[in-house]
């Protein structure tokens, strides 16, 4: 095994396997393409000419460089034509039958020292092993799609695989240009485990219609940064696929959060699996396309634009960062902000932040000095809310409790005109019990910004039972009119964004207290492999352990599920006062500024 991995077999010729194919004939080495189908073959010749002929016209490659890549590239039928391969990595369909079947064939065909990698991503890697004559060398090879564009490849080793075999492998991912990141054999290893357990709680979030699915994609896409949507994501992967990861996660965790949703069952059984077969939760142009065409359920353009309240002048009432974000946001849109804090001097405070924030913008050429000039003069700063007497719209950002929350909206009740709306910035708390704290609940909803204020594009726009329909209008109004994108959701904890977000990153926390795999392994895997701009372990230091702590809380607490039970090593860390990058300490440690 200490031999170098030139000659490889990829078996199963499907999006996969020819992207994999396609890595490994650039890297120069000779591939073995093999699949009983004769169609699929030829798919995967005619790609990998498409793909090096658009290479050649970016100046990515020579034509003789191509050339000598289409040379290495050989397809054939019959597993016989892996017995020369080095390595063979098998990316046949998700199932054990098919896999035992094509590594018991290879057991009579390849060389004793041949490493043999399965693609899976569910699959138990050592029962795969158990089954083969030599265990030794069977591993987990698992490639992201698609395979030529995403860096990350997780190597799977079981309890019989041999190391030597695992550093061939990790070698040959470097010289490749991936990122191997080494994992121990459970369902979904690091990035699947952690992505399809979000996937499976977005499918379960639309199936009890708390928000649309185009309200979901768009929070986690402005919110969080991600690409793509879950359930657009749900549809690219194969709602199929996704449902066979869950099945094998759930078999073994156990935990509800891991049982498939049983949305995706319907969809699966109904063929309706994404993309590929041209619908599953949205419609598409065509099968295999990702064109989305409207259907049924494609939200109409809505009357309610029009059918809001006024609102010209907004009361902010806090001081800190999100209150002072906020009023930046609504005075460069052309609102007279009145910005009220405990004492004039906060207040002042507050508008010198916004200042330095127009300036920056300046400097970057994103506005005029003019225009900043004109920005800062539509705030007011104000020493008490007795100067919200004659705003429209008054949205408190003051501490994330909620009895001074309450107390600050019985104080609104009594100062703000009648129909004026009230908003709650609230990321955890129940918007009801600000609005029970008023005589007119109607006239109460809660404006979830996401910080920073000026540069977050989502605001989870959240509607209590007794949120009145023009209160809901206006307020969609007037987020369309700051430029931020509005989503509707009800109001329970954790709305959508931390809904999803938050038992993502308590999953991660538990991988690392279980010692599955290292902090630097899931932060990579994540970014790498699902996209995210960051990290778990980034994120958590950056939100802060306490503030992600008192999430998830509320979350177990709203939702009594076991599985959203806060991580043991989030608590003690929090105990300890290893709070994040604020305290120096949190996952990581961090040079004192």
């Amino acid at each position: 095994m200490d031999t170098p991995l030139h000659t490889i077999a990829v078996v199963g010729l499907g999006t996969m396997g020819t992207g994999i194919a396609e890595v490994l004939a650039r890297a120069g080495r000779e591939v073995i393409g093999i699949d009983i189908s004769d169609a699929a073959a030829r798919r995967a010749v005619t790609a990998l000419e498409a793909s090096t002929a658009r290479a050649v016209e970016r100046e990515r490659m020579t034509e003789e460089e191509r050339r000598n890549t289409l040379a290495r590239f050989r397809t054939f039928s019959d597993l016989q034509a892996a017995a020369d391969a080095d390595l063979v990595i098998e990316v046949v369909s998700e199932s054990y039958e098919a896999k035992q079947q094509v590594f018991r064939a290879l057991d009579a065909v390849v060389r004793p020292g041949t490493i043999l990698a399965t693609g899976t991503n569910a699959l138990s890697v050592t029962r795969l092993a158990a089954d083969s004559e030599h265990p030794e060398r069977v591993l987990g090879l698992h490639f992201f799609n698609p395979a030529p564009a995403m860096k990350l490849v997780e190597v799977v080793s079981s309890v019989l695989t041999a190391p030597a075999a695992v550093e061939a492998v990790t070698v040959l991912a470097r010289e490749l240009g991936k990122e191997p990141v080494a994992v121990g054999d459970r369902p979904g290893f690091v990035a699947d485990g952690l992505l399809f357990g979000y996937l499976n709680q977005a499918a379960a979030m639309y199936e009890a219609k708390y928000a649309s699915r185009e309200d979901i994609d768009a929070a986690m896409k402005l919110g969080c940064g991600l690409p793509m949507g879950p359930l657009a994501l749900l549809d690219l992967i194969g709602i199929d696929t996704a449902r066979t990861v869950l099945d094998a996660m759930y078999a073994e965790s156990r935990d509800r959060l891991h049982a498939p949703a049983p949305i995706l069952k319907q969809l699966s059984e109904a063929g309706l699996t994404g993309r590929k077969s041209g619908r599953g939760f949205y419609t598409y142009a065509a099968p295999g396309t990702g064109d989305v065409v409207p259907d049924a359920l494609t939200p109409q353009p809505s009357a309610e634009a029009s059918g809001g309240r006024e609102v010209s002048a907004v009361g902010v009432a806090g001081s800190g960062t999100m209150a002072s974000g906020i009023a930046e946001v609504f005075a460069k849109a052309g609102y007279d902000v009145v910005l009220a804090a405990r004492g004039l001097e906060k207040a002042e405070t507050a508008k010198f932040r916004i200042a330095k924030s127009l300036s920056r913008s300046v400097d970057k050429g994103r506005m005029t000095a003019e225009a900043r000039e004109e920005t800062l003069a539509r705030i007011t700063p104000a020493g008490s809310l007795d100067a919200f007497a004659e705003v429209d719209l008054a949205v408190e950002a003051v501490a994330e409790d909620l009895e001074i929350k309450q107390q600050l909206f019985a104080t609104l009740d009594k100062i703000c005109k009648a129909g004026a709306v009230l908003a709650t910035t609230t990321s955890s708390l129940p918007v009801v019990a600000c609005a029970r704290a008023t005589s007119r609940p109607q006239d109460v909803i809660g404006m979830h910004f996401f910080n920073p204020a000026p540069a977050m594009k989502l605001v989870e726009v959240v509607r209590t039972v007794l949120t009145s329909d023009d209160v809901h209008a206006t307020v969609r109004e007037v987020t369309t009119k700051i430029r931020k994108h509005p989503v509707d959701c009800g109001d329970r904890a954790g709305f959508i964004v931390n809904a999803l977000l938050f038992p993502y990153l308590n999953n991660a926390i538990k991988m690392v207290q279980e010692h599955y795999a290292t902090l630097d392994d899931i932060d990579t895997a994540m970014r790498l492999g699902g996209g995210y701009p960051m990290g778990p372990f980034e994120l958590l230091d950056v939100v802060g352990l306490d503030v992600s702590l008192a999430i998830e809380k509320v979350l177990h607490r709203e939702f009594r599920d076991p599985g959203l039970a806060p991580a043991p090593l989030l608590e003690h860390l929090v105990a300890a006062g290893c709070l994040g990058r604020k305290t120096g300490r949190g996952f990581r440690e961090y040079a004192r500024r």
